[in-house]
């Protein structure tokens, strides 16, 4: 949490000095450098769920520590704060992510050819092969494609024109269940559920608390 709060202190200064004085496109090397680390912390910020920040509140802060004023809050009394503000907003989009599963889930096992396991996992097959299944031992070689609900590719061997080999034990439970069921020559697309991939921690960036993941993952061979 003190890196979130450093983060924020930093996106301070930079927004601070754009208006205490009138701005120019950076022409200086360090003028380059401190526009490109400004974009960085400030995406940072972002994606920790900060979407409004109070400018006046955050220059007032940065003052007192570089004056070493008195704290209107104290160092760690806003640690406690921040701690459960980042904690909140990891809660809210938990339960929003949870209830999209749960309406696309229902949705999309109603649909033709969509086959759910005991687990959860969804799967539907595109095309059949007739080489022999995997064992959770074993290495596969696969093409894949994933992307969220939503429809955002976030993975993708198929993209980047080369296959991917892995241990079948090596993947998330989802794949782990899959791949043991599929057979070489398989493609399928898999819907898996959050508590069969990342759960409510997510995996950074895209992937995020309870995301629910969709694959097209066609089983090459097994090693």
């Amino acid at each position: 949490m003190k890196k979130n709060f450093t983060i924020i202190i930093f996106t301070a200064l930079v927004l601070n000095s754009c208006q205490n004085e009138k701005y120019t496109a950076p022409e200086t090397e360090i003028e380059k450098v401190s526009y490109s680390l400004g974009i960085n912390i400030a995406t940072s910020v972002k994606s920790q769920g900060i979407e409004e920040i109070d400018i006046n509140s955050i220059s007032k802060a940065i003052t007192d520590v570089f004056e070493e004023n008195d704290f209107d809050i104290s160092e760690e009394e806003g640690l406690k704060l921040l701690q459960e503000y980042f904690s909140k907003i990891t809660e809210e989009k938990q339960a929003i992510a949870s209830e999209e599963e749960a309406k696309y889930l229902s949705e999309n096992k109603e649909k033709e050819g969509v086959i759910t396991t005991e687990s959860g996992l969804q799967y539907r097959i595109i095309k059949s092969g007739k080489g022999k299944k995997a064992k959770e031992t074993d290495q596969v070689t696969v093409h894949y494609h994933g992307k969220l609900i939503d429809g955002s590719v976030f993975d993708s061997s198929i993209d980047r024109g080369e296959p991917a080999t892995f241990p079948v034990n090596g993947v998330i439970p989802g794949w782990v269940e899959a791949l043991q069921l599929m057979s070489e020559g398989d493609k399928w697309e898999l819907t898996i559920p959050s508590k069969l991939a990342y759960g409510d921690r997510g995996a950074g960036g895209i992937i995020g608390p309870g995301a629910t993941l969709i694959f097209e993952v066609e089983l090459i061979k097994i090693n």
